[in-house]
C-alpha cells in the first residue's frame, strides 16, 4: 500500500461519521474546508469547550493529547507580568515589517546564535517571524511548492502538519514509513536513515510526484528522538544531492532533560550542504510553555524565499505588544539560563519518570527519551485486533471516558496501536489507572 494511500485510508476511518453535509453557500473549496475534520481537531474540540479544573470542573476532560506544557505557570507569571513587559510605544501600535518588527528580529538571531551554538552570529535580515510554526509551514509550502507538489516526510509525524501544507497551499505529503519494530539492520525502533529516504523519494517519482523538499523534525514529534549531528548531516546530504529543501524543525531544542543527552541544532553546522535549501523553524509554543502566544521564527539565507515570504507575512504578523513582550523575555538570559530552564527541565524529568513509572507498572512498553513533553507507548495489546479501526475504537472509549489521547493514526503511523502520552501537566492527571479504558480492555494476544 502506497504512502498516500495509507493516509486516505487512515482518514477515511475518521471522517466517515462526523463530517457536516455540504453546504450551498460554500465554494468547493469552502465546503472541503468545512467538511474536514482529524483526530488531532476533534480531540481538542471537545476537551476545550469541557476542560477539567480540580474544582470548578471535576467531571471534565483530562488533556494528554495536546502537546502543552503545563508545569511552569508560575514561572511564566512573574516573568511576564514584570513591569518591562508592559511598556506602550507608538510603533507597537503601528504596522511593522511583515516580517517582524526589526527589534524582535535583532533579539531572535542573537537567542538562536547562543543557544543553537551557531559557530558565527546568525543574521537578523534572514529571520522571518509569524504567528506561529504552523503559519511558517503553510508560507513555506506555498512559495517552494506549486500546487499536487509534494513533500517528504518520515511517518509517525505530527499530523496537523497535513492541514498545514494542504489546506491553503494544496502540497500533499509523501510518506516515508519507519518500522516500529528493530531489526538487524535497525538499531532502534522508528529508525530513519538515508536508505529510506532514497527508497521513499523513489516511490514518489514512480507515482508521478514532483518532490520539492523533506520536513525534518528534531527533536522528533512524536517520537521525541534526538538525532545526532552525523545523522543530521546525511539527511542534509541527501537533499542536496537531490536538489530539495529541507525544512528542520528544531521547536523542542531547548526541551532535552537529561543532562547526559546533547541537541545539536543544524544551525550549529559550521558549513551547510545546501545552505540556500536549508531552513530552520523553531518557536515559543514549546520550549517556553508559550503556545497561546502564537510565535514563531524561521532562519534561512536564500533571500529569494524571504521576498516572498514577506509578501505573506502581513497575513499572519503578530501584534506589536506581544513582538515586543517575547523580545524582553528571549534577551533576559539571566531568567531563561538561571531560572527558567533548570527548573522547567527538573519538573519535566520528574513528569516523565513519573509517566514512565505508570506505563511500566501496567506492562506497556515505550520509547524512553529524555526530550520533549510526551512519550510514545505501544498499546497494542489493548486492540483486539490489528487494525486502525480497532485504534480508533480504543481512542474514542478514551474520550467517552474525559481523557484525550493521541492514537497513532493521527501521527499516520503505518502500525495500529501506538499512542502518544503528554506528560506535562500535574501528577494527579497522569494517573493512568484511574482511566476506565484501561481496566475495559482485556489486553490481546494477537
Amino acid at each position: 500500500m502506497s504512502a498516500c494511500l495509507l493516509e486516505r485510508n487512515n482518514k477515511q476511518t475518521f471522517t466517515q461519521k462526523s463530517a457536516p453535509g455540504r453546504s450551498v453557500y460554500l465554494s468547493n473549496r469552502g465546503n472541503s474546508l468545512r467538511q474536514h475534520r482529524g483526530i488531532l481537531q476533534e480531540g481538542f474540540a471537545q476537551y476545550v469547550v469541557n476542560k477539567y479544573h480540580d474544582t470548578n470542573n471535576p467531571d471534565g476532560i483530562i488533556n494528554m493529547g495536546t502537546s502543552e506544557n503545563k508545569l511552569c505557570y508560575d514561572l511564566l507569571y512573574k516573568r511576564l507580568t514584570h513591569p518591562d513587559m508592559l511598556h506602550i510605544d507608538p510603533s507597537l501600535l503601528q504596522y511593522s515589517d511583515s516580517r517582524g518588527h526589526a527589534f524582535l528580529r535583532e533579539v531572535v538571531a542573537e537567542f538562536l546564535s547562543h543557544y543553537c551554538c551557531s559557530p558565527n552570529p546568525l543574521k537578523p535580515d534572514n529571520v522571518v517571524v509569524m504567528n506561529g510554526c504552523t503559519s511558517l509551514f503553510s508560507c513555506i509550502a506555498a512559495v517552494i511548492c506549486d500546487p499536487k507538489d509534494a513533500i517528504l516526510i518520515p511517518t509517525p509525524f505530527y499530523g496537523a502538519i497535513t492541514e498545514d501544507l494542504h489546506l491553503y497551499s494544496d502540497v500533499k505529503l509523501f510518506h516515508v514509513p519507519l518500522d516500529c519494530e528493530a531489526d538487524g539492520k535497525d538499531s532502534r525502533a522508528f529508525h530513519l536513515t538515508v536508505g529510506k529516504l532514497e527508497e521513499g523519494l523513489k516511490r514518489a517519482k514512480e507515482e508521478g510526484l514532483t518532490v520539492r523538499a523533506l520536513i525534518l523534525m528534531n527533536p522528533h514529534n512524536p517520537l521525541a528522538e534526538i538525532y545526532t549531528p552525523e545523522e543530521m548531516f546525511a539527511f542534509l546530504e541527501f537533499c542536496k544531492r537531490n536538489e530539495l529543501h529541507v525544512i528542520v524543525d528544531e521547536v523542542y531544542m531547548l526541551t532535552v532533560f537529561d543532562k547526559s543527552v546533547s541537541f545539536h541544532s543544524v544551525l550549529s553546522v559550521d558549513s551547510l550542504p545546501d545552505p540556500q535549501r536549508t531552513h530552520v523553524m523553531w518557536g515559543l509554543s514549546k520550549d517556553f510553555a508559550l503556545s497561546g502566544i502564537r510565535v514563531g521564527t524561521l532562519y534561512t539565507e536564500n533571500k529569494d524565499l524571504l521576498e516572498a515570504l514577506a509578501q505573506l507575512g502581513s497575513f499572519h504578523s503578530v501584534p506589536g505588544s506581544t513582538q515586543h513582550q517575547v523580545a524582553q523575555l528571549l534577551q533576559d538570559r539571566e531568567w531563561i539560563d538561571e531560572q527558567f530552564l533548570p527548573e522547567n527541565r527538573r519538573r519535566l524529568k520528574a513528569a516523565h519518570s513519573y509517566l514512565a513509572q505508570e506505563l511500566q507498572s501496567m506492562g506497556i512498553s515505550y520509547l524512553d527519551r529524555p526530550a520533549c513533553l510526551y512519550v510514545w507507548a505501544d498499546l497494542r495489546k489493548y486492540l483486539r485486533e490489528s487494525s486502525f479501526e480497532e485504534e480508533l475504537a480504543l481512542w474514542r472509549s478514551f474520550l467517552r471516558h474525559k481523557v484525550v489521547l493521541s492514537c497513532g493514526q493521527a501521527f499516520f503511523c503505518s502500525t495500529p496501536g501506538w499512542f502518544r502520552f503528554v506528560f506535562a501537566d500535574q501528577q494527579h492527571h497522569l494517573q493512568l489507572g484511574q482511566f476506565a479504558p484501561f481496566n475495559m480492555y482485556i489486553p490481546s494476544t494477537f
